[in-house]
């Protein structure tokens, strides 16, 4: 996969805010993405006590879910963990990991929050705005905002709301089994965002992307 050079990577939580507020207001939340026959999934896990990231990118057919392609890149962690910054942590490897891949996704979804996200700019969001591609956040708990109860069965949804707006939605991948929250990450709308994971959820609670990546990123090789 090609996209281009990314930036130098801010070291302090100050820096890091501020490129955050720089680049939100080129996040686009409405559906600028054509057709989807690729699907990606990103996650990361870590070696060395925390001091490598191991990041993963896999590759799916579309509708069929079938894996096409996937990669494995690791490099030194080089900022702190602070919830919100996730970002600067995690998308240095899982770029290098991007790059390995011989099929282009059309569409990437990701174990985090896009516009869900304090200051709306999650990883989903961080990561779509840096290579241009349509991202969707899939995050297993709230980062901001409240949601009325879901009815129990597959597919229920309820607006996730944070201070007054819409950043995402609770859905239900599986009935009777707690929801993930989704929200666009770029240039894709909520309600595609929430379309594509369904699409993508077979037998599991998390979309079969994210699932491929996080069991890739998660055991050592």
């Amino acid at each position: 996969m090609q996209f281009p050079c990314t930036p130098s990577w801010p070291t302090g939580v100050a820096e890091a805010v501020a490129v955050q507020n720089a680049l939100r207001d080129r996040v686009i939340t409405e559906d600028r993405l054509g057709a989807v026959r690729h699907v990606g999934g990103v996650d990361v896990g870590f070696e060395d006590a925390g001091q490598t990231v191991r990041a993963a990118a896999v590759v799916l057919s579309f509708p069929q879910l079938e894996l096409k392609d996937q990669a494995l890149a690791r490099l030194p962690v080089t900022f702190p963990y602070v919830p919100g910054l996730l970002s600067f942590r995690e998308i240095p490897a899982l770029l290098e990991a991007l790059k390995l891949l011989k099929i282009t996704p059309d569409l990437i979804l990701c174990d985090g929050q896009g516009i869900a996200h304090p200051r709306r700019i999650g990883i989903a969001s961080h990561l779509g705005v840096l290579i241009d591609t349509p991202t969707i956040g899939v995050a297993k708990s709230i980062l901001v905002g409240r949601h009325e109860k879901l009815p129990p069965q597959r597919g229920a949804q309820a607006p996730l709301i944070h201070r007054g707006e819409v950043v995402g939605a609770a859905l239900r991948t599986r009935a009777n089994v707690n929801p993930v929250y989704v929200s666009p990450g770029h240039r894709v709308s909520l309600a595609t965002a929430v379309h594509y994971t369904l699409a993508c959820t077979t037998k599991y609670r998390l979309p079969e992307t994210t699932r491929l990546a996080h069991r890739l990123a998660s055991v050592l090789k």
